[in-house]
């Protein structure tokens, strides 16, 4: 396929989107059943505002769910401070919470809309954003070319493209530089995303590193942390966090090898939390003593599992663990990310599954803060060692924390890349700030 034909297929594709939005009703209404979006809010959805545009200069920022909002957060923060609004769409409900817990009311939060020609264009119409920064790997064909042909500048910022994306990419060379070629700069993880994003047509491309290392680690209730130390006791502690379908399963084999020599406290973190019933009846199913966070259950002498199935919680799991692994690595692929239990001193076991989180899990590896298992037995077998042995468990945490210290700059290194970008709308915001009110058209 030419670049000429991936551009027609593009334009195919705008008025394909524009031909089956109107049958997305019982789509999103179905996803609203499954607790997936907010039933008051999903005219947002379909490009609708739920909030009034304020004057001056806009900055859209995008980031699809928990990690994503997580990582730019700190970046937005760089953007209020000069005096520029931000709004900061999101696609999980999950997200949205993390959002309006960390900046509140400071940013207009909205729902992305869906990537379809009618959504997008109301979406855009009506905020007009001076400025679009997306996170990590959200490449939503319409959007890009709706600020394309608006002459919107568009930044990825945090860039990074995992092993199947690129694979699947380089199949559609001109499709991907039809793409790429709107975006008017890529700020890239690392050198290898660099690499690659340039294999697939985007200029110019920069590397900032990882903005998830310069974020804050996770919160924690400090009275709350000791409250349930004082429950714990002296037993051994361990979390399995970030888990998927499959890990709760080998989470609980664990804990069951390690009954014979350690009274030890088993901490289930699911990804998904609204999976928590069907993990609690997998684990009473095995005769095991469940306390779950949501209900407030007490923990117990006799407790065998706190299952966190809770939101915005997971420095004080980690904080109770000292130890965690770190799921979609066993059973799925990809890994989830490893640097806040790295932030809060853990020692960090996962599967060999780590390919979108490489870069991280090297510099860990490299220092001794991370192990990688190949299955559930050598799981068991790591956890066992580190509650046997604090020496080795203090030297895996510290070790952890070094690799934080050690990555940190990605922050500053994104905001000068952005530099261009901002300042004209940093002076634009002072004349607003001023009184000198232009009409906007």
């Amino acid at each position: 396929m030419s670049l000429g034909w991936a551009r027609v297929s593009l334009t195919a594709y705008r008025w394909l989107g524009a031909a089956i939005y109107p049958f997305l009703g019982s789509y999103l209404a179905f996803r609203a059943t499954k607790g997936k979006e907010e039933h008051s809010r999903r005219r947002e959805r379909y490009g609708f505002a739920s909030a009034e545009r304020p004057d001056g200069p806009v900055v859209w920022a995008h980031a699809a769910s928990v990690g994503e909002t997580t990582a730019v957060i700190p970046l937005i923060e760089e953007v209020l401070k000069r005096g520029i609004y931000v709004v900061l769409t999101t696609g999980t409900v999950t997200s949205a919470t993390v959002a309006n817990e960390r900046l509140g009311d400071r940013v207009i939060h909205q729902y992305v809309p869906l990537d379809l020609k009618p959504a997008v264009s109301r979406f855009l119409d009506y905020w007009k954003p001076d400025l679009a920064l997306i996170a990590e790997s959200e490449i939503w064909p319409m959007t890009i070319l709706e600020l394309g042909a608006r002459r919107m500048p568009q930044v990825l910022v945090n860039g990074r493209l995992s092993d199947r994306s690129f694979a699947s990419w380089r199949k559609r060379p001109h499709l991907a530089e039809a793409l790429f070629e709107n975006l008017s700069l890529v700020v890239a993880q690392s050198d290898e995303d660099a690499e690659r994003f340039r294999a697939l047509g985007a200029r110019p491309v920069a590397v900032s590193g990882n903005l998830k290392v310069d974020t804050e680690p996770p919160p924690c209730d400090e009275a709350e942390l000791q409250r349930l130390k004082k429950l714990i006791g002296n037993r051994g502690v361990w979390a399995a966090v970030s888990t998927h379908a499959g890990e709760e399963a080998i989470a609980a084999d664990v804990h069951e090898s390690l009954t014979p020599r350690h009274k030890a406290l088993t901490i289930i973190v699911p990804r998904h939390p609204e999976r928590a019933d069907d993990i609690e009846d997998m684990l009473v199913g095995r005769g095991l003593a469940v306390a779950r966070r949501s209900r407030g259950d007490a923990i117990t002498p006799e407790t065998q599992i706190y299952l966190g199935d809770t939101i915005g919680e997971m420095g004080l799991y980690l904080k109770l663990a000292g130890i965690a692994f770190v799921g979609r690595s066993l059973t799925s692929d990809g890994g989830q990310n490893p640097l806040e239990p790295a932030m809060l001193d853990c020692a960090i076991l996962s599967g060999r599954n780590v390919q979108n989180f490489r870069d991280s899990y090297r510099s860990l590896l490299k220092n001794g803060g991370a192990r990688l298992v190949n299955d559930g037995e050598t799981l068991a077998k790591s956890v066992d060692f580190l509650l046997s042995n604090k020496r080795a468990s203090e030297k895996m945490r510290n070790a952890a924390h070094k690799t934080v210290d050690e990555l940190s700059g990605a922050l500053p290194r994104t905001v000068r890349a952005l530099e261009p970008y901002i300042k004209p709308l940093t002076v634009e915001a002072e004349l607003y700030q001023e009184g000198d009110r232009k009409v906007r058209w």
